[in-house]
């Protein structure tokens, strides 16, 4: 089993070392967390991580003012080295510096909790590194946006994207019953369809004739249906996070 360490660098206990905590670890307000937080902005038991298998899972319990991974909120979340968890204002950064650099230097990197029975998992930044900018180690260099309008809104996407998951897309669930696999392989296939639909309804339009600009246009009717994709995998989430609700 992992054990987790904890370094505030954000809050009342910024420079706060909680080291060697075994799996369930509530965040929270209340003494009774084993990491407690000093913040009125941070609910009486907000979040807790917990080990599945070999990986680290962050929920959000019901608080508040919620819980963001790297600027997101989140409701359930697989930890990954460099996630930054913000609880009120309470920043911890899961990952230690060591870790970050392995990642960076493109090593192989285990998910928090990973395949070596009984690895330790650190979440570390200290006050002194926060405010020197040494906490700013990103394992994804964003490009600058381009100047023109259009590609400064896909810039804008594709950074939001590398912020939430920066080692990539998360992989695909594993160890499922064979009627799990059927259900995931359905709901996937649905989105698969709809988008496929979208997009084959697109008609290319050239915006600028002498920058040969063009641009991807599709229907109203298309659109409407990307949006109701949207609306639906939003209820998703919430069941799968909330399947009592």
């Amino acid at each position: 089993m992992a054990s987790v360490t904890i370094q505030v660098i954000e809050g009342l206990e910024r420079g706060h070392v909680y080291s060697g905590l075994v799996p369930p670890v509530s965040i929270g307000r209340e003494d009774d967390n084993l990491v407690r937080l000093n913040d009125e902005r941070v609910s009486r038991f907000h979040a807790k991580l917990q080990e599945d298998g070999d990986r680290i899972i962050l929920t959000d319990l019901d608080s508040t003012n919620g819980t963001r991974v790297n600027g997101h909120p989140v409701q359930m979340r697989v930890m990954q080295i460099g996630d930054q968890v913000s609880v009120g204002r309470c920043l911890l950064i899961f990952g230690s510096r060591d870790e970050i650099a392995a990642r960076l230097e493109g090593q192989p990197s285990r998910n928090v909790g990973g395949s070596d029975a009984g690895s330790n998992v650190t979440v570390e930044v200290s006050a002194e590194a926060w405010e020197s900018g040494d906490h700013l180690e990103e394992p994804i260099a964003l490009e600058e946006p381009s100047n023109s309008n259009d590609d400064e809104s896909c810039d804008t996407d594709a950074n939001l994207l590398a912020e939430l998951f920066p080692d990539g897309p998360p992989s695909p669930p594993r160890d499922l019953r064979p009627i799990q696999r059927a259900e995931v392989s359905d709901m996937l296939a649905f989105v698969h369809e709809q988008i496929r639909t979208v997009l084959q309804s697109a008609s290319e339009e050239l915006t600028n004739e002498r920058d040969a600009m063009k641009v991807m246009r599709v229907a109203w009717p298309a659109w409407q249906r990307l949006l109701n994709l949207e609306m639906d995998l939003a209820v998703y989430l919430k069941k799968i996070a909330d399947p009592d609700e």
